[in-house]
């Protein structure tokens, strides 16, 4: 057997919660392929849908055949696999020559909580489901008067569930018997931020109180006239900087999607001083570190003004992850909507730990990537060079 077909077997099981392949060789044929687990008449089935242009194609498939396929996929159309579970989380990238490289990352008992998402139909499972008008989506143009996505907002719409799926998985750290406090901070026209609120309350039945913040004018009070007209009485939206926001103590989640540079770094820091339980985080523009990035070892590289860009943004995400996992949160970076529709698709999940136990080796570890590079991120100064942390 294969090494790709060895992982395969070892992880299609039971505990999956979500294969994702992609990096399509070839312009024809499917642009992505996802495989999740279901239920059907009690029965472990493997959901199979690939997405051709803006179609979703599904098929239900025995674990075996799943494999093989999947298996025949990596080795023949596909440069990508992504795979997470509740056990671990890894990735296998096959060369043109077929060689496969695969890296694995081991979950500790407290990220064991996130479970697979079985459902007996994931076609037709939505958090937010179509041909169920929602006013606040019908307002905004998402939906019909009569629930039905508009062609040209599919996307929005399937957005704004990949990102109550996220939610949904730290349903387990929001508490129930009290008020729940969330921050939204850059909420634009705040397509999740009422999405947030209808699914945690309406949907869910958490008593949340949850901030919009921005600094457009017209859109804040676009935003608080909806808000006001759908009777959402916790649903605040406020102008204002994120760098200079002292509106709240305490948080228990914040959500920052595509802060502009270093308004990330501020968002994330806030959001650890009051030490939120969950962060959700979607960086933008990461323009600080290629500003700082020197490296001789990889100027052949870095010579390249836009792979100096992606290199540059993959460098402060990857710290910014690694410093959050320094200040007591379990962190994982996450696909959160397509490439083809945007470069900015990576999600910082964070989500605190009080059992976690802090690493001067772990901190070394990050400090000594940033000096290799030269860099000096933001968030360092505001969370371990302030003296916030050891």
């Amino acid at each position: 057997m294969t090494e790709s077909g060895e992982f395969l077997k070892k992880y299609v099981n039971q505990d999956l919660i979500r294969i994702i392949i992609s990096g399509p060789r070839k312009k024809e044929g499917p642009s992505k392929i996802q495989i999740r687990p279901l239920l059907i008449k009690g029965q472990l089935k493997y959901q199979i849908t690939q997405t051709v242009g803006q179609k979703e194609l599904h098929q239900n498939y025995e674990e075996a055949e799943v494999c093989r396929m999947a298996e025949e996929w990596i080795h023949t159309e596909f440069r990508q696999l992504q795979m997470e579970s509740r056990t671990a989380s890894g990735t296998l990238l096959m060369s043109k020559k077929g060689k496969a490289t695969i890296k694995i990352k081991q979950k500790s008992e407290e990220q064991k909580t996130f479970v697979p998402m079985l459902t007996h139909n994931r076609q037709k499972h939505y958090l937010l489901e179509e041909g169920v008008p929602v006013p606040f989506l019908i307002d905004l143009g998402v939906m019909t008067e009569e629930g039905k996505i508009r062609h040209a907002k599919y996307d929005k719409f399937r957005q704004l569930n990949r990102f109550l799926e996220f939610i949904e998985d730290i349903l387990p750290k929001l508490p129930k018997d009290r008020e729940v406090t969330i921050i939204d901070f850059g909420c634009d026209k705040s397509y999740l931020t009422f999405a947030m609120y209808h699914y945690l309350r309406q949907l869910k039945g958490y008593d949340v109180r949850i901030i919009g913040l921005d600094l457009k004018e017209d859109v804040i009070k676009t935003c608080s006239r909806l808000a006001e007209k759908y009777h959402y009485e916790k649903l605040k939206f406020y102008q204002g900087d994120i760098a200079s926001y002292e509106g709240c103590e305490q948080a228990d989640m914040v959500v920052t999607l595509h802060a502009c540079d270093t308004a990330t770094d501020y968002a994330l820091y806030k959001a650890v001083k009051w030490g939120a339980s969950v962060i959700l985080s979607v960086p933008c523009c990461q323009h600080e570190l290629n500003r700082q990035i020197r490296n001789e070892q990889m100027e052949p590289v870095l010579g390249y003004g836009i792979l100096k860009e992606r290199f540059a943004a993959i460098l402060t995400d990857g710290l910014r992850a690694q410093m959050l996992e320094s200040a007591g949160y379990d962190t994982q970076i996450l696909e959160f909507i397509d490439m083809e529709h945007t470069p900015k698709n990576l999600l910082i999940r964070a989500v605190k730990n009080e059992n976690r136990v802090y690493s001067e080796q772990q901190k070394e570890a990050w400090e000594s990537c940033a000096r290799a590079f030269g860099v000096h991120p933001t968030l360092e100064s505001l969370l371990f060079l302030e003296g916030n942390h050891k």
